[in-house]
């Protein structure tokens, strides 16, 4: 059997094993990226959550930051305590405490939004701009089948 045949044999990786992997890579990335600001790939996508929606309970926010409620309340502290964050109670119901983002919050999300946005560019390189919709399209098509 020639080199050329074993590989053609070679099944393909499944499509969830293909998704963990970019997960993967884009997670590393951030952390690297990320190292300096003191802040981890996840309390970084927690502060884009607040950043678009402002206002939430832990739990929403560790629904809209896809980790666990017990997770979130590690990450809030810690962001918190780094000034990121901050929470204030809920005067429509006294229970809750809602999440928002600091001015600091704010401003390491300036400061990175470049160049996270380049590791977007490098994943999707080679990918014209019809094609970059439709992968769009179909990653958020897919996400809302499985939150279902």
């Amino acid at each position: 059997m020639s080199q050329g045949s074993r590989t053609a044999a070679r099944p393909r990786p499944s499509l969830l094993y293909a998704v963990k992997q970019v997960e993967l890579i884009v997670r590393a990335r951030l952390d690297e990226l990320l190292r300096d600001s003191g802040v981890t790939a996840l309390q970084y996508t927690a502060l884009t959550v607040l950043a678009a929606r402002d206002g939430l309970t832990s739990a929403e926010l560790a629904r809209n930051s896809f980790v666990t409620p017990q997770a979130m309340a590690d990450l809030v502290t810690a962001l918190e305590r780094g000034d990121l964050i901050t929470r204030r109670r809920n005067p429509d119901n006294r229970r809750q405490l809602l999440i928002s983002l600091t001015p600091s919050g704010q401003d390491l999300l300036a400061r990175y939004a470049e160049p996270v946005a380049a590791i977007e560019e490098r994943m999707l390189t080679g990918l014209g701009d019809d094609e970059r919709e439709r992968f769009r399209s179909y990653l958020n098509a897919a996400r809302a089948s499985l939150a279902q």
